[in-house]
């Protein structure tokens, strides 16, 4: 079964190599712009171990121009679907490509929930026990900027919608929510402000009935797929079929990826979702497109941000310098390293953390470039960095799980996901109110408007030198 729809390409000892994947997708995608870059990519024996500055090469070939970030992101995609493949029930196997076109297995139909509450007036934030608003909400996005947690961009762009409830609901629209049971997706959000969402995810029944039971205490209205008494869709396995109901489906539509999976299965159902964008774009022209960025990757960030950081640097407590150099000494250097160095614009933040894996890095990747060459294109794209966030994939990665317990004390603020939850979903009721926000000369500048990254972008310390050290230090607290 674990063969079966989107799979890896075999090689030729029959074995399906995620690390000789994700080696030559990030080859092909820097090959156009920067030769060398490739070539190291290629050459790199240890992927597991030694996927990291490849990553990040990503993006800095993609900042010497609007061509290159293009290049690169057309590049990687189309080497993605020309280099993955698609496994049938009879053991043949098709490219990728053929999905746009392939006939679907089975129909599916539509149930529906009308919420029975009455839809929020105003738009409102859970955090620390509280529930913020107006004011108090303002006050807290002050803070949060004035902390260097959010961009400033992000912040105007809540207080947009504070001032425009009306945009809670999002009128005409139907927003397609793939991974309906994620838990950093904006399904309770969204049907809370009484909102029309169409719920995508694997046919689980305890899964269903949690997502069933949520638009039941909303106030707005859920769209599933039903097929007889089966509910749900598998989208590595069933492109074909949730393209043709999207296809039908009211109002203009957004598709929201919110999928994820453990391992390689990341990158089956990531690319997956893109075979289905890519089908979908084609059938209907009023489809706009949503993502949420990790905050555990390469991103290229403004003049200002490097700036805050650069004074946080420098203006170190005593003790704190004092313990840096002993430790950057023991450590080779890796240790308490700056950010970045002053005057860089932009700056490249480097926050991958290696523990993730290259799947997960190269299924994140994938939806940037998504983003990039549909937004160019002129499509409404809202991509959006989330913060880091205690969900519980982070949790049941120990260390992931200790750095997140430690990261305060670095000046990273760590959220909850019910308040990531709400926060990402009013930005991206305001991307879809306003043609997905500013147009940016740069494709960079569009991935670091809004950005949500809880400090990292600000901090004194590049994440990686100081994240090892908030693990030891939030070791005990992780554990309880």
């Amino acid at each position: 079964m674990a063969d079966l729809g989107v799979v890896f390409p075999a090689g030729p000892d029959g074995r399906r190599s995620t690390a000789a994947l994700g080696r030559a997708v990030v080859a092909d995608a820097l090959r156009p712009v920067d030769p060398a870059g490739a070539g190291a990519a290629e050459r790199e024996t240890n992927w597991r171990a030694g996927y990291l500055p490849h990553f990040r090469r990503l993006v800095e070939a993609g900042i010497a121009s609007r061509e290159a970030a293009l290049t690169i992101a057309d590049a990687g995609l189309a080497s993605l679907h020309r280099r993955m493949r698609v496994a049938g029930p009879d053991g043949a196997e098709t490219a990728l490509g053929d999905l746009a076109a392939a006939p679907a297995g089975r129909v599916l139909g539509t149930a529906e929930v009308i919420g029975t509450a009455e839809h929020e007036p105003e738009l409102s934030l859970p955090f620390r026990g509280e529930r913020l608003r107006g004011d108090a909400l303002r006050r807290r996005l002050d803070a949060w900027v004035e902390n260097g947690i959010v961009e400033p961009s992000a912040a105007e762009a809540v207080r947009t919608v504070i001032a425009h409830p009306e945009w809670l609901a999002l009128p005409g629209t139907t927003v397609v929510v793939l991974g309906a049971g994620a838990e950093m997706g904006p399904l309770t959000a969204l049907l809370r402000w009484g909102a029309r969402v169409a719920g995508i995810d694997l046919p689980r029944p305890q899964l269903w009935e949690r997502v069933l039971d949520t638009a039941r205490r909303g106030a707005g209205t859920l769209l599933y797929p039903v097929a007889g008494e089966d509910v749900g869709a598998d989208l590595i396995t069933e492109v074909p079929a949730v393209a043709d109901w999207l296809t039908g489906l009211p109002g203009h539509l957004v598709l929201g990826d919110y999928v994820y999976a453990d391992g390689a299965t990341n990158v089956r159902v990531s690319t997956a979702v893109d075979a289905l964008t890519v089908r979908l774009a084609a059938a209907r022209n009023d489809v706009a497109l949503a993502f949420l960025a990790t905050p555990t990757d390469v991103f290229a960030v403004p003049p200002d941000a490097v700036a805050q950081s650069v004074r946080a640097y420098a203006g170190r407590s005593r003790a704190a310098k004092l313990l840096g150099r002993p430790l950057r000494t023991l450590s080779a250097g890796r240790l308490l390293q700056r950010a970045y160095l002053p005057g860089s614009d932009p700056g490249v933040l480097d926050s991958l953390v290696a523990q993730q894996g290259p799947n997960y890095a190269l299924a994140k990747r994938l939806q940037r470039w998504r983003a990039t060459v549909a937004r160019a294109a002129g499509t409404t794209v809202s991509m959006n960095v989330a913060p880091p966030t205690r969900t519980r994939s982070v949790l049941k990665n120990r260390a992931l799980a200790a750095a997140y317990a430690g990261a305060h004390r670095f000046g990273v603020e760590v959220f909850e996901p019910a308040t990531s939850n709400v926060l990402m979903a009013a930005l991206l009721v305001h991307d879809l109110h306003t043609g997905g926000g500013p147009a940016h000369e740069q494709p960079w500048q569009d991935e670091a408007y809004a950005a949500v990254h809880g400090g990292l972008w600000r901090s004194a310390y590049a994440p990686r030198s100081a994240l090892g050290l908030a693990a030891l230090l939030g070791y005990g607290a992780a554990r309880s």
